[in-house]
C-alpha cells in the first residue's frame, strides 16, 4: 500500500500578523519595508522547517495605480494585492484553488476572515499560534544541530588512551 501524502499550505495576512507580532513593534515607525523583509525571512526558514509551500498576502488595495504583484523568495510566494482588492478577498480565492490540492492553514486574527476560511474547509490559525508554531520549529530543529567546537573533531580526540600516549611518548622522542 502506498500512503498519500497531502501537500500543506500556510496562507498568511502579511500586515496582520506584523501588526499582531511584537518583535515588529520596532519596526512600524520605520516604515514597513523593513518588517515585511523580516517576516519573509522568517517564513523561508519556517517553509524549510515545516515542508509546508507558504504564501504571504500584503495588502496594497489602498495604494494608488498598484498592480498585483508577486515575487517568489525561496519557498514562499510574497503577494501584493492590485489597487481595490483586500488582502482578505485574495485570501478566500486563493485559499478555495489550495484547497484541491491539499491541506490548508491561514493565519490571520481577521476574525471575519477566519470563519470564511474555516467555512470552506481550511484550518485557522492566530498570529499568536502561528508565532508559537514558528519557535516551536526553530527549537525543533535546534536540537537535531550539534554545534561542534572544532576541537571537538581532532583526531586525537577519538584515539584510544594506549594509543594516544604511545603517540606522545613518540612525539616526545623525536626532540
Amino acid at each position: 500500500e502506498r500512503l498519500l501524502l497531502m501537500k500543506e499550505f500556510l496562507v498568511i495576512d502579511g500586515y496582520n500578523i506584523i501588526f499582531a507580532w511584537p518583535e515588529f513593534e520596532r519596526f512600524k515607525n520605520s516604515g514597513l519595508e523593513h518588517a515585511r523583509f523580516r517576516l519573509v525571512s522568517i517564513l523561508v526558514n519556517y517553509s524549510h522547517l515545516s515542508g509546508k509551500k507558504i504564501y504571504v498576502v500584503f495588502d496594497a488595495h489602498q495604494v494608488k495605480n498598484s498592480f498585483e504583484r508577486i515575487e517568489t523568495i525561496d519557498s514562499v510566494e510574497v503577494i501584493y494585492t492590485q489597487q481595490g482588492e483586500t488582502a482578505d478577498a485574495y485570501i478566500e480565492n486563493l485559499v478555495g484553488k489550495l484547497l484541491k490540492e491539499g491541506i490548508v492553514y491561514v493565519a490571520t486574527s481577521d476574525w471575519a476572515e477566519q470563519g470564511i476560511v474555516f467555512g470552506r474547509g481550511a484550518y485557522r490559525l492566530t498570529p499568536e499560534e502561528l508565532l508559537l508554531e514558528v519557535k516551536r520549529s526553530k527549537q525543533e530543529s535546534e536540537k537535531h544541530y550539534v554545534k561542534s567546537v572544532p576541537a571537538d573533531s581532532y583526531l586525537e580526540n577519538f584515539l584510544l588512551d594506549r594509543i594516544r600516549s604511545e603517540l606522545e611518548k613518540l612525539r616526545r622522542q623525536k626532540r
